[in-house]
């Protein structure tokens, strides 16, 4: 099924005349883009639908907090379009298109500033990659890399799985939810993965579902042509106002993605990116939150670990007490941090780990897994 794509609100019939006026000035800032598909989930009757806040600007966005470039991924370049942040992993990104912007999208960046960071010709990058025999784990993310046909995809993912020390190629994709028919409409798609997903080196598919209205029919379907192909799938989402901040919904979507064998990976604190503070749940908040929702579902559901992707490395939200929150490196970029061990006063207003500012030095931790 091929579906149109929209690059204007204009194009949006069911947003009337002021509507458009409203976030005109938003999309000038913010590129604007979906599909019919995706749009067509949306209930227009519902001004606070869950939807169409991941889709269609708002006003909101035009407020002044946040950076384009929250985690510092470009501390971490070291070639045109690859990261090595984690001495295991690299990410490449290799599209700065999606089915769908979304409006909370922390790399937003890549659709302000078209090709300023996404390599087209991998030959560096793969070179660097087989160069580097610590790394096991390539990222393929973007943008989108399923937005490419297969066709250009394939040579890619060919000339990773060509070096022998990389175990896993993930594929970073919310096109299952974004445009299912991409998966369904297209068999070249998991014929390459059956000939690279191998059993002992297996494609991982990081998909992102947000909200349970996502899983439509034919998305499950998808990604159900996704797993008999070989591919492990797995889901994470951030925690997002006004999209999946209720325990129900939360608890509703980790149980739908438990039942089709998609599980729950990670679920994100919202980066501080510019124009996302619409979307900024306080972490504390977001944390009982999650733990409310994983006390609905079976233990297969809740296997996801809430995370920050900060720019010293991906920081767990491990526990609350009356007075006191912990953290614990889950991933460092220095290694020496990995597995350590924090440990600081609440504070409820906190929405990125940045605002926490002194440990707590009056809780009988080992200072050795005291980390500033």
């Amino acid at each position: 099924m091929k579906l149109r794509y929209l690059t204007r609100v204009d194009q949006i019939d069911a947003l009337s005349a002021e509507e458009k006026s409203m976030v005109r000035m938003v999309e000038e800032r913010f590129p604007f883009r979906s599909n019919e598909y995706y749009l067509s989930l949306i209930d227009w009757s519902d001004p606070f639908d869950p939807i169409r806040r991941i889709a269609v600007p708002d006003p909101m966005e035009m407020e002044g907090a946040g950076a384009l470039d929250p985690s510092r991924e470009s501390n971490y370049t070291v070639a045109p379009g690859l990261q090595h942040k984690y001495r295991e992993t690299v990410l490449m990104l290799v599209s700065d298109m999606c089915g769908t912007f979304c409006r909370f999208c922390f790399r937003k960046r890549l659709f302000m500033n078209r090709g300023a960071e996404v390599t087209r010709d991998v030959t560096e990058e793969v070179e660097y990659i087989r160069q580097h025999p610590e790394i096991t784990n390539v990222l393929l993310s973007g943008g989108d890399p399923l937005i490419m046909a297969t066709a250009k995809l394939e040579p890619i993912v060919a000339a990773i799985r060509g070096i022998e020390h990389v175990g896993i190629i993930r594929i970073g994709s919310k096109m299952p939810a974004f445009n299912p028919y991409r998966i369904l409409d297209d068999p070249s798609l998991p014929g390459m993965i059956r000939k690279y997903s191998t059993p002992e080196k297996r494609i991982y598919i990081m998909a992102q579902f947000n909200h349970p209205r996502e899983l439509t029919p034919q998305a499950v379907e998808a990604l159900g042509i996704l797993l008999s192909a070989g591919a492990i799938v797995v889901n994470q989402t951030p925690l997002l106002r006004g999209v999946n901040d209720d325990p129900a919904v939360l608890a509703e979507l980790f149980r739908k993605l438990s039942f089709i064998g998609v599980p729950p990976y990670y679920i994100f604190q919202c980066r501080p990116t510019l124009g996302n503070r619409m979307f900024q749940v306080p972490v504390e908040e977001s944390y009982a939150i999650i733990e409310a929702a994983q006390a609905q579902v079976s233990g297969l559901a809740k296997r996801a670990r809430f995370v920050m992707s900060h720019a010293t490395g991906k920081i767990e939200i491990a526990g609350l007490t009356d007075d006191y929150i912990f953290f614990k490196y889950h991933q460092a970029a220095e290694t020496a941090n990995i597995g350590k061990f924090m440990v600081f006063r609440r504070n409820p207003d906190a929405l990125w780990f940045d605002d926490y500012t002194e440990p707590a030095a009056d809780v009988p931790v080992p200072t050795e897994y005291m980390v500033v």
